[in-house]
C-alpha cells in the first residue's frame, strides 16, 4: 500500500477527519438551535446522519492521532477495508441527508415563502451548507481509502 496524503496516520488524514467532524458538529448545532427543525423529517434525518458522521470521524481522528504519536501509518488490510466500508456508508448517508434538507429548504422557504423569520431560515441554510462541506471532506477521504485498498 502506498503512503500518500490522506492515508490514515498522516497529518492530512487527521486534518480530513477533524474537518469532517467539525463540519458535521456545526451542522447539528445550527439545525438544533432552531425551534422548529423537528417538524420536518428531512431535518431530523440530517441531524441523525451528521451525528453518525461526528462519531465515525471522531473515532478515526483519534486513531489517526494515535498513529501519528506512534509514528506509524495504518496499512492493515482489514482496517483499511473497514474504513472503506464505513466511509462509503457515511458518505452516502451524508449526501442523502444534505440533499434532502437542501431540497426542503428551497421548497419550503423559497418557493412557498414560508420563511418570515430570517434568523431561523439562515440557520437551516447554514446547517445544509455545513452538511455539504462535511460530505465533501468525507467523499475525499472515502476516495483516498478506496485508492489505498486498490493499491494494496
Amino acid at each position: 500500500m502506498k503512503d500518500f496524503a490522506g492515508t490514515p496516520g498522516t497529518i492530512t488524514g487527521l486534518v480530513l477527519r477533524i474537518s469532517q467532524c467539525l463540519f458535521a458538529a456545526g451542522s447539528i448545532t445550527s439545525m438544533a438551535s432552531t425551534n422548529s427543525f423537528f417538524n420536518i423529517t428531512a431535518f431530523c434525518y440530517l441531524i441523525a446522519s451528521m451525528g453518525l458522521q461526528v462519531m465515525w470521524s471522531f473515532t478515526l481522528a483519534f486513531l489517526d492521532a494515535y498513529a501519528l504519536a506512534k509514528k506509524k501509518v495504518v496499512h492493515n488490510h482489514v482496517l483499511v477495508s473497514l474504513f472503506v466500508v464505513g466511509d462509503w456508508v457515511t458518505a452516502t448517508l451524508s449526501l442523502a441527508a444534505a440533499s434532502a434538507s437542501a431540497g426542503i429548504t428551497m421548497l419550503y422557504f423559497s418557493d412557498f415563502g414560508g420563511c418570515q423569520s430570517g434568523g431561523e431560515c439562515q440557520k437551516f441554510q447554514i446547517s445544509v451548507v455545513l452538511a455539504f462541506l462535511s460530505w465533501i471532506t468525507i467523499a475525499i477521504s472515502s476516495l483516498i481509502m478506496f485508492w489505498i485498498l486498490a493499491a494494496g
